[in-house]
């Protein structure tokens, strides 16, 4: 893990709010001139700890106004069946966020989608992949925190 000080914490604060400034903005801001900034950008780059710079675009602009969550049990754990059912999620744009957990529940989908009942489509498409012996959904009615942004 790398040790990040107070001028690397301000950027990267700056830089998950909105990472479309220019390095003079960030400079400005974190109380640095551009070429230590630049150089800061870089060295965190390098590092990984930003791992890449995205546009964050709205759901409801898109017409993705449903959020579910799925809630997926299955009694294989094997590597072939991870394996398979893995790639086989992987390959579905709804699928934004896919996990595997600890707990009752084996995997956790974040599904985006224009409408409720375009969960039915998607749902055979799941269960197609491999065996599974529940599947469960909740659907979101409000967003009351939804951020990309790491506490630093």
């Amino acid at each position: 893990m790398m040790t990040l000080d107070d001028y690397d914490k301000k950027l990267l604060r700056l830089m998950q709010d909105d990472s479309d400034r220019t390095v003079q903005d960030y400079a400005d801001a974190i109380g640095l001139s551009a070429t230590p900034t630049a150089r800061r950008m870089k060295r965190l780059s390098d590092a990984g700890v930003i791992r890449k710079q995205v546009s964050l675009l709205d759901p409801d602009a898109l017409g993705l106004k449903t959020t579910l969550f799925v809630f997926i049990r299955t009694s294989r754990h094997d590597g072939d069946w991870l394996d398979a059912f893995s790639k086989g999620v992987k390959r579905m744009p709804e699928v934004v966020e896919f996990y595997r957990m600890g707990g009752d529940v084996d995997y956790l989908l974040k599904i985006m989608l224009p409408e409720i009942s375009d969960y039915d489509a998607v749902y055979k498409r799941l269960i197609a992949i491999a065996p599974l012996s529940d599947v469960s959904a909740s659907f979101a009615m409000e967003a009351l925190k939804n951020t990309t942004e790491l506490p630093l």
